[in-house]
């Protein structure tokens, strides 16, 4: 049922309706209930006892609601009574003038008026002699009945104002004024106004669905097998939100005509295009779920994080990441994953990006990693509990050489993440059955910690003037994607630019990265490629394209969930702003000093830097009578002979680090030509740095 306008005043149990009110189809029966009727047995009997109180826990939930709506009602009313009294003591003096207008009316029979007139015209004197005597007799007594209320009011209001209790006089005066403020107040401005809104529905019935369909051009009443079909009962959805159905096309129609239908749907439904949501069927491709939404669901805020109340989370449970179009709780599980998030400039992405590192900041035994690559302050807070933060790619007034510093968290991430491997291999099965990570192993050792490595705006350390710091960042990159979540080291990538990056190897491996995020978060994309991009391409097939996401202001933070899970969710994420992330922030680093796994950055410390004399290294590695030798072979011996300094060096590394003392050239080594250094250089180049 779709929502067409706001609920009219109810006043003595019926609907009062402004002069352009047009009734359409009675209220619909709140709840996720049946359109058709409610379910019974095979002798049509009726449940004894209604479903919302069957069973102890329906029977609280029902309680609950009802109290809580009691009490919204209640408070509502209570803040607004003084304005309540205010109008009912101006409507009320109005009330009174109209009563003595009506009483005066009464008295005088002004209606008879007409009956008289008419006497006259016909020029019979009797009828208006008869009339006119019954006139003065009706006047007089009625006259004695004025008047006798007038001596009741003014002798007996007194009397009782002086012997009757307060709580009497009270409660005369409240119905008094009660009485006269409904009679003075205009029909189309009542006092009270109501404290909840139901909305007016539209029931969206079968006939309806047909005519869309069919005006869709999705098949065709008067041909043979070519008409519409059900595949269930027409129903409310069980969150009450809106009605759905499963249809049928006709054969020849598929999935793909029902996606690129979808606005012709919603105007055969007359509502809008952001209220009509359709779900793949996997039994048949021309059978598909349609939900129709009460109202646009995802201009509604889901409102403020849960996290504000600054309470210790656990990173093993699943992470409270917004509300789906239907008004379902949408959770996000952290563990074993990695997730992009995709977006324009300003759609919600970073705080989309964010909501989910704060969670993680919430659990004091989860080490987190930031490298912002877009250098905003949106991160800025997170000094508060990260153990490492790296900003730009360039030097600034936060970072004075983050390119270097990003290399050696990369490498600190990479070692970490063979240290848990090596070290799960000491463990006994008893006490590590499947060989991975469990939460009670990384609360026993701290080196089995959860790490949460968070990568805003990656896409800009794939295109930096070094070509070598590229290579080195996309290989370490690539390796810390395809074995980080295996060994509990969870990835949080953002980028509003996904493709299109580097080229050659840098161009492979950052693809390879971006591909390889087991879930992907795409909010309002500018075109179909990008929010491909993202979701990647069996999303769009499926019917999921973020570019065709609603576009303002109201759908800030709205996007694609997908790969959570079997569904994909329309999410409207949660909201955490830069206070309220300061907020939790705080609260993080508490939890983490009680706890004591405040470390790195958090707590002043630096990566200690191992000051190698390279040159001094490379020329260790040559063996006797060795005149030079190829990069690749210099890289693979500083690497044998040297693995806790060069274990991750590569031939381009290496050429880059001694570039502005040796010379790269041609070399032969046993008939093979290769760019490399002759051993001449690099003893030219020892001697020259002696002699300055």
């Amino acid at each position: 049922m779709v929502d067409l306008g706001a609920a009219r005043a109810r006043r003595g149990g019926t609907e009062a309706a402004g002069h352009f009110d047009v009734p359409l189809d009675d209220e619909p029966e709140p709840g996720g209930v049946l359109v058709d009727a409610p379910p019974a047995d095979s002798k049509g009997r009726r449940p004894i006892i209604p479903a919302r109180l069957l069973g102890w826990q329906n029977f609280k939930a029902t309680v609950r609601d009802i109290a809580e709506d009691v009490l919204h009602r209640t408070g509502f009313h209570a803040v607004r009574a003084p304005w309540y009294a205010a109008q009912a003591g101006f409507w009320a003096t109005v009330g009174l003038f109209k009563l003595i207008g009506r009483q005066l009316r009464w008295w005088w029979l002004s209606e008879q008026y007409g009956l008289r007139q008419r006497a006259a015209d016909d020029n019979d004197p009797q009828t208006w002699y008869k009339l006119h005597r019954e006139v003065k007799a009706t006047r007089t007594w009625r006259g004695i009945v004025l008047g006798g209320e007038l001596l009741a009011l003014g002798i007996g209001g007194p009397i009782a104002y002086a012997m009757a209790p307060w709580w009497v006089v009270g409660l005369a005066v409240a119905g008094a004024v009660c009485g006269l403020a409904r009679l003075g107040h205009p029909e189309d401005k009542p006092i009270l106004r109501p404290a909840v809104v139901a909305g007016r529905y539209r029931r969206v019935n079968p006939d309806i669905i047909l005519r869309a369909y069919y005006a869709a051009k999705l098949g065709d009443p008067d041909k043979p097998n070519q008409q519409i079909s059900f595949g269930s009962t027409m129903s409310r959805d069980a969150t009450g939100s809106g009605s759905q159905v499963v249809i049928d096309l006709p054969y020849g129609k598929t999935w793909e005509h029902v996606l690129n239908a979808k606005g012709a749907i919603a105007s055969g439904l007359d509502v809008s295009v952001n209220q009509v949501f359709l779900t793949r069927d996997p039994s048949s491709h021309r059978r598909h779920l349609l939900f129709v939404a009460d109202r646009d669901p995802l201009a509604i805020p889901a409102g403020k994080t849960p996290l504000l109340d600054g309470k210790v989370r656990d990173i093993w449970s699943p992470v409270p990441m917004g509300l789906d179009e239907r008004g379902r709780k949408v959770e996000l599980s952290l563990m074993w994953n990695s997730v992009l998030v995709g977006a324009q400039p300003r759609k919600g992405k970073t705080f989309a990006a964010r909501l989910l590192a704060l969670y993680a900041a919430l659990d004091p035994y989860v080490r987190v990693i930031v490298v912002d690559g877009k250098m905003s302050p949106d991160w800025d807070k997170f000094r508060l509990i990260a153990h490492r933060m790296v900003f730009g790619p360039v030097p600034n007034s936060r970072d004075d050489d983050p390119v270097e510093h990003l290399l050696e968290v990369l490498r600190e991430v990479k070692a970490h993440i063979l240290e848990v491997n090596d070290f799960l291999s000491t463990l006994s099965t008893a006490e590590c059955p499947e060989g991975k990570i469990t939460r009670e192993l990384s609360r026993k050792y701290p080196q089995l910690a959860v790490w949460l490595l968070v990568m805003e705006e990656f896409q800009v350390y794939y295109e930096l003037d070094s070509q070598e710091q590229n290579k080195e960042i996309a290989a370490l990159l690539s390796y810390i994607m395809a074995v980080g979540p295996s060994a509990g080291v969870v990835l949080l990538s953002s980028s509003q630019k996904p493709s299109g990056i580097g080229a050659g190897d840098v161009g492979r491996l950052f693809n390879r990265y971006r591909d390889n995020h087991a879930v992907r978060f795409a909010l309002k994309c500018g075109n179909r490629l990008v929010s491909e991009a993202i979701l990647g391409g069996e999303a769009y097939s499926e019917g999921y394209d973020a570019s065709a996401l609603p576009n303002g202001l109201d759908y800030r933070g709205v996007g694609y969930l997908y790969g959570a899970s079997d569904d994909t969710p329309t999410v409207r994420t949660y909201l955490a702003d830069h206070g309220d992330a300061e907020r939790i922030l705080t609260a993080a680093r508490r939890h983490r000093a009680a706890a004591g796994t405040l470390s790195g950055a958090a707590i002043g410390e630096t990566i200690t830097r191992d000051m190698r004399d390279t040159l001094a290294d490379v020329r260790a590695v040559f063996l006797a009578g060795e005149k030079g030798l190829h990069w690749p072979v210099i890289a693979a011996r500083l690497a044998e002979t040297l693995p806790e300094h060069y274990a991750d060096i590569t031939s381009d590394a290496i050429s880059a680090q001694l570039r502005d003392r040796v010379p790269s050239v041609n070399v032969k080594v046993r008939g093979e030509v290769l760019r490399g250094a002759r051993l001449a250089d690099i003893d030219t180049a020892i001697d020259r740095r002696k002699s300055a």
